[in-house]
């Protein structure tokens, strides 16, 4: 009892410290569009569309664990769905050597890579190639996906199977879905990264519709958000 009521404390801590908030909201777990709002405190800075996964949304590892029906999926690897949850914003990674942003900064340099692979002892980081890694993806790739993006704090603990490599990033085309990520316009993504600070503690919460009501009781600042309304539909 005093390990969840410390945990729930941990996690009211979570929100009340949160001041900025990346919103997506989708219109159930298997569509690959989903809507973004972006809040700094009360004040909405960006609403724009994304891409999520190609094949929806599941349930992520993420700072608090939903309850979930039977009929809701858990996130995966290799399910191309992302993950649904609430997750941190850890750092800006890119192409430069450096980019407007008061997160954290990685240069994505030809040798970095991430970890798909469940199996190895680096499963779900971004690392110095050894190059005996059985599964990964360059950070640095060959089109302009990943030329900005951000990091998410999805299975941060490398729960096998459960998932990795988890970003915000450039989108390949309008309207096409992803492996597990969330992609939109580059000149959303780049006022996004602007606007971000880690003294703000960035979160991401990214949700089904059905879901609208309990994230409004966790997250009171997001009570006038129009993608948590009842009634919205995204159509």
């Amino acid at each position: 009892m005093i390990k969840s009521f410390l945990i729930l404390i941990n996690f009211s801590i979570l929100l009340l410290s949160s001041e900025q908030i990346v919103l997506v909201v989708a219109d159930d777990f298997n569509t690959s569009h989903a809507k973004l709002e972006f809040y700094d405190g009360h004040t909405l800075l960006l609403k724009t569309e994304v891409n999520i996964g190609k094949n929806g949304l599941a349930w992520g590892i993420g700072e608090k664990k939903f309850r979930h029906k039977k009929n809701e999926p858990l996130k995966y690897e290799g399910d191309n769905k992302a993950p649904a949850g609430i997750f941190a914003l850890r750092n800006v990674f890119g192409y430069g050597y450096s980019t407007k942003s008061n997160l954290p900064y990685l240069h994505t340099s030809n040798e970095l890579i991430c970890v798909d692979d469940s199996k190895d002892r680096f499963y779900n980081r971004i690392i110095q190639s050894h190059g005996d890694e059985k599964s990964f993806e360059y950070m640095h790739r060959k089109d302009h996906q990943y030329k900005y993006g951000v990091t998410v704090a999805h299975n941060d603990a490398g729960i096998e199977q459960r998932g990795s490599c988890i970003f915000l990033h450039i989108q390949r085309e309008a309207g096409a879905g992803t492996a597990g990520c969330t992609s939109m316009r580059e000149e959303d993504l780049k006022k996004l990264i602007s606007f971000l600070n880690k003294n703000k503690h960035p979160l991401l919460i990214q949700i089904p519709k059905s879901r609208a009501n309990e994230i409004k009781k966790l997250y009171p600042k997001l009570q006038d958000s129009a993608l948590l309304r009842a009634n919205l539909f995204l159509h």
